[in-house]
């Protein structure tokens, strides 16, 4: 089926929590103080790991890259949300919503495979140790997060391409809060199969292969501090994985819950509100993790507050 006969969709309406009018405006300053909170927070990470000459490491440059992520993967969408729940007319335009989708798909399989490469680095750390330096050069880790941030570009250009090729001649309302793949699939006005089967291949291979070799790694990882005969070493090592655990853990949790579940009779509130937690609550929880359970990164921060101190 063609848009021959009917116009074309435009623009999109962005439902997002308009179900509850009253809460619009208290909703909104929830969303922008954890957006404010979200931005310090990684900025801070992306901060001190850039200046302090302690955290000149693989592990914190893998970092810094994740918290720049989090800061341009909550851009896509919190801001617009912002405006549409302050907004009664909650627009976006069809140019716009296929921008906003690529962008999406874009930094959210770049984190995946971030993540994957600081499984990777910590491997490398815990089961090499003595390598760690040959192995991990400058150099190489450079390349390592050119190539994930560049790994969102296939996926995303697929995706978007494709679904913003089909008909949209019918209803324009999106039950979302931005322009994410299946509310928007749901507007597609012919039958979607085939897309459906390159979206789900997609993911598999965008979000599941990351999330192997994060489980083969952790496998060898916790198979070598079992092994360790000391239990200050066991503990130690633990302790420089546990915040990226924690980290991966959330993405993936809320992440598998949207995507690789079966459908079901689950509300379209409950799907926003589990969209919510990996788009907006995550990224904020991220600094927090690392700064709180990770010494070297606390006394970074208190070395870069003495100094402003002392400055003045």
């Amino acid at each position: 089926m063609t848009c021959e006969n009917q116009t074309r969709v435009t623009e999109f309406i962005l439902l997002g929590f308009s179900n509850n009018p009253e809460m619009q405006v208290p909703f909104f300053v929830l969303i922008l103080a954890v957006y404010i909170v979200t931005l310090l927070g990684n900025f801070l990470i992306v901060t001190v790991t850039s200046v302090d000459p302690a955290l000149q490491t693989p592990m914190y440059f893998f970092l810094r890259n994740l918290s720049l992520l989090e800061v341009c993967f909550t851009l896509v969408m919190v801001p617009k949300m912002l405006v549409d729940l302050l907004s009664p007319k909650k627009v976006i335009s069809f140019v716009g919503c296929g921008t906003q989708m690529y962008f999406f798909f874009f930094f959210g399989s770049s984190e995946c495979f971030l993540l994957s490469l600081m499984a990777y680095d910590r491997f490398v750390a815990i089961c090499n140790p003595l390598h760690y330096p040959i192995i991990m050069k400058r150099t190489l880790c450079s390349w390592m997060v050119i190539g994930s941030w560049m790994s969102g570009v296939p996926v995303s250009m697929l995706q978007t391409a494709w679904m913003m090729a089909l008909p949209f001649c019918g209803p324009n309302a999106i039950d979302h809060f931005f322009c994410d793949g299946p509310p928007v699939l749901k507007l597609v006005t012919q039958d979607t199969t085939m897309y459906e089967m390159q979206a789900l291949a997609s993911t598999l291979l965008f979000i599941m292969f990351p999330f192997s070799l994060i489980l083969v790694s952790y496998t060898h990882i916790i198979t070598t501090i079992l092994r360790m005969p000391s239990a200050t070493g066991r503990q130690k090592a633990f302790s420089t994985c546990s915040s990226h655990l924690i980290v991966v853990s959330l993405f993936y949790g809320t992440a598998s819950l949207t995507y690789l579940r079966p459908k079901s009779n689950q509300s379209s509130e409950s799907k926003k509100l589990i969209s919510l937690s990996y788009t907006v609550i995550t990224p904020m929880l991220n600094p927090f993790i690392y700064s709180l359970r990770n010494n070297e990164v606390k006394g970074a921060v208190k070395r870069a507050i003495s100094r402003k101190v002392l400055q003045k």
